[in-house]
């Protein structure tokens, strides 16, 4: 009861437009998963090999503008603040999806969802800072748990309706969903914590690569890689990955992801009231990590596997890596107020981007290890580097965010105290 009472008391309208706008975001980013084969098979493509390497070339291209969106829209919310991101990333994406349903070919196709990764990079890195600036340290991390936990439910619906509109439509869905939220952003403020405090060094990217900061910065991207391994290639190619398991049955990517994204979505509520509870986000992301990479396990190892047990493993494993919203709460807390929002939208955006690395290693490996191997192998590296970067990361659950980083610090802890705020 204590719990719900603490969620109901950051349930603000920065709280809420936030959350609604990672619905959306997570709504466009899902439906390319969820329309691959039947938008490709529109599109003249037949043979199930040639679907698969022609939706991983799209796929990438969706990452490779996340990636490079994810510095642009960063350093913009630095210099010119977190709600001049959130507008103008909403119309990029918009329009992207408004757009697709014209596409003639793989390259336009892939033109399209580069735009629309490019756009969609924008999003949750400047509401999860607006959110963590606006609460007070106790309740930011409820805050961030709200919003993630909102956005989550755009994959859950983007996996329902999209398997029932024809791809054109669900693409068209997106855009205006998108349109309609921007007129509720027009009553967010921007966060008083940067138009008080970003000093002049504001949306420096100097600031990310000196004393010390690039391997805390690589450490909170490298702690995200497991989540997209199995959204990018767990969920999205559960057809083929299920193939070569040898299920016996069907396994549909939109059934694969519907239900992962259930779990995700649990999964970012569930660890970030345990984050709560322990007063600790370090300790929730090493209990999700050591869950997820047992039953990743279970899942290519177990013979026999039904549809229905692979659908509920899918879930299973989604609850266990849904700690997407303590990731990039843990993120923003490492860094100081004048290069926030660069390094909470540049992480999951290269975490995002760092599916294409996995899945283009997959590719290549599956070949030579067989699916469920190769699946495997790139999974237990993902687990290794994310075991290890969380190692060395800060507990940051009790840091004061009224602080800014500066050229001599060697770290947010010393940046802190420069600024008599402690961390």
């Amino acid at each position: 009861m204590n719990r719900l009472r603490e969620l109901r008391s950051v349930l603000n309208l920065t709280v809420l437009v936030a959350g609604l706008g990672y619905f959306v975001d997570l709504f466009d980013i899902t439906l390319f998963g969820v329309v691959r084969v039947a938008s490709l098979k529109d599109l003249g493509f037949t043979d199930p090999s040639e679907i698969f390497q022609k939706g991983l070339f799209i796929y990438n291209a969706q990452m490779a503008g996340m990636m490079v969106g994810g510095l642009f829209w960063g350093l913009l919310g630095d210099k010119r603040g977190r709600l001049s991101v959130m507008f103008g990333s909403i119309l990029l994406y918009s329009a992207a999806n408004l757009l697709n349903p014209f596409v003639w070919d793989v390259n336009s196709y892939a033109a399209c969802r580069f735009l629309g990764g490019l756009g969609l990079a924008g999003e949750l890195g400047a509401a999860i800072t607006l959110v963590a600036e606006s609460l007070p340290k106790e309740k930011r991390g409820l805050g961030t748990t709200v919003v993630a936990t909102l956005g989550m439910l755009g994959i859950v619906v983007a996996a329902l309706v999209a398997q029932h509109l024809h791809w054109k439509l669900a693409y068209v869905t997106g855009g205006v969903l998108g349109l309609l939220l921007l007129f509720a952003r027009f009553k967010v403020s921007e966060s008083a914590l940067f138009t008080q405090k970003a000093g002049p060094s504001k949306g420096n990217p100097l600031l990310l690569i000196t004393g010390g900061r690039f391997t805390r910065y690589l450490g909170c991207i490298l702690v995200g890689v497991p989540i997209y391994f199995t959204t990018g290639i767990l969920f999205v190619f559960a057809p083929e990955l299920t193939a070569g398991l040898h299920v016996q049955g069907t396994v549909t990517a939109g059934n694969a992801i519907l239900f992962g994204s259930v779990g995700l979505t649990l999964g970012d509520l569930s660890s970030g009231l345990l984050s709560q509870w322990l007063q600790s986000r370090k300790r929730a992301v090493g209990f999700s990590l050591i869950a997820w990479f047992g039953l990743v396990l279970v899942y290519g190892l177990v013979p026999g596997l039904t549809p229905t047990l692979i659908y509920a493993l899918t879930f299973l494993i989604g609850l266990s890596v849904g700690y997407w919203a303590v990731l990039i709460t843990m993120a923003a807390e490492q860094f100081g107020t004048n290069i926030r929002a660069t390094v909470a939208t540049s992480v999951p955006n290269f975490v995002r981007g760092s599916a294409v690395l996995a899945a283009t290693a997959f590719g290549q490996l599956k070949g030579t290890l067989g699916v469920a191997h190769a699946a495997l192998a790139v999974g237990a590296v993902c687990f290794v580097l994310a075991l290890v970067a969380l190692s060395r990361l800060a507990e940051t659950f009790h840091r004061d965010l009224d602080y800014v980083e500066s050229v001599s610090t060697a770290n947010a802890d010393a940046d802190a105290r420069s600024t008599g705020s402690g961390a």
